[in-house]
């Protein structure tokens, strides 16, 4: 007996192109922002609960809607199995918060690492087992290596590739080897109805 309706893909595509894995865990999604075409693998888990409990004393005053986004990606992001994205919190007024995590366009975040920034710029790739710390800031252009433990509050330039524990600028990325940074083609080899990769 054959069913009617189509099989459940493992992804979940939405109106703009992201595609998030149902095994993937999103806790506080109204706190999330996809920019689209992003990739969510599964067992990833990305805290959008921790958003800030204080808000700044000028928005308290006016009255405007507090901004509770905990953690921001941009387009073309590619978040791999097991990884996990969480806001920095801090000690601010005599009180716990958290602040946003901010992730640029084609930012690819390796298996099993663990991402608590408070920015990562655009076209930057993250290995496998990397940790990077609280208010850390990855700016564009920016190689992390496998294993790499990025210490809290570090500031890593563009073009860097860093590794290590703790992390230390090892190289720069070469003139003309930013085409390594694009996702597009990767972003087509995911979801319900994945490409091969072009040759």
């Amino acid at each position: 007996m054959s069913s009617r309706r189509p099989p459940r893909g493992e992804y979940i595509e939405t109106d703009t192109g992201n595609k998030v894995a149902r095994k993937a865990t999103l806790v506080g999604t109204q706190n999330i922002i996809l920019g689209g075409k992003t990739v969510i693998q599964p067992d990833v888990m990305i805290r959008g609960d921790l958003v800030r409990t204080i808000q700044p004393a000028s928005q308290s005053a006016t009255g405007a809607a507090p901004n509770n986004t905990a953690v921001s990606i941009g387009r073309y992001c590619f978040l791999s199995r097991g990884c996990c994205l969480r806001p920095p919190g801090r000690l601010y007024k005599g009180a716990f918060t958290y602040m946003p995590l901010r992730i640029g366009d084609h930012v690819f975040v390796g298996p099993a690492s663990v991402v608590q920034a408070a920015s990562i710029g655009s076209h930057v790739h993250i290995g496998a087992k990397v940790a990077i710390g609280e208010f850390a800031i990855v700016k564009d252009y920016v190689r992390i290596l496998d294993g790499t433990v990025v210490p809290p509050h570090m500031v890593i330039p563009s073009f860097s590739i860093v590794a290590g524990q703790p992390a230390r600028l090892i190289g720069e990325v070469p003139e003309g080897g930013h085409e390594a940074f694009e996702l597009r083609d990767l972003y087509r080899t995911v979801g319900n109805n994945p490409q091969p990769t072009p040759v």
